[in-house]
C-alpha cells in the first residue's frame, strides 16, 4: 500500500503561476530572525538554592540513619 502524494496539485493550488512559480505579492513579507523570538528575560541557570539544600539535608539524614543502624548492630 502506497501513501498518497503529500505535494499539493499545482493545477488546483491558488496563487501559483503556470509552471509552478509564485507571483509577486503572494509570498509573506520578510520576518525577523529567530534570535528575536521567545521571551525577553533570561532563563534561570541551574537549580535554585532551596531545593539543593533540601536534597542535601535528606541525603545527610539517610546517611546518618544507616551509620547509626550499622553501629547499633
Amino acid at each position: 500500500m502506497s501513501a498518497p502524494n503529500p505535494d499539493p496539485d499545482p493545477d488546483s493550488t491558488p496563487g501559483l503561476e503556470p509552471g509552478g512559480g509564485v507571483p509577486p505579492g503572494e509570498t509573506p513579507p520578510a520576518e525577523g530572525s529567530t534570535s528575536e523570538a521567545g521571551p525577553r528575560h533570561s532563563a534561570p541557570k541551574g537549580w535554585a538554592t532551596g531545593p539543593l539544600v533540601a536534597i542535601m539535608v535528606c541525603v545527610v539524614l539517610v546517611a546518618a540513619f544507616f551509620l547509626v543502624y550499622a553501629i547499633l548492630l
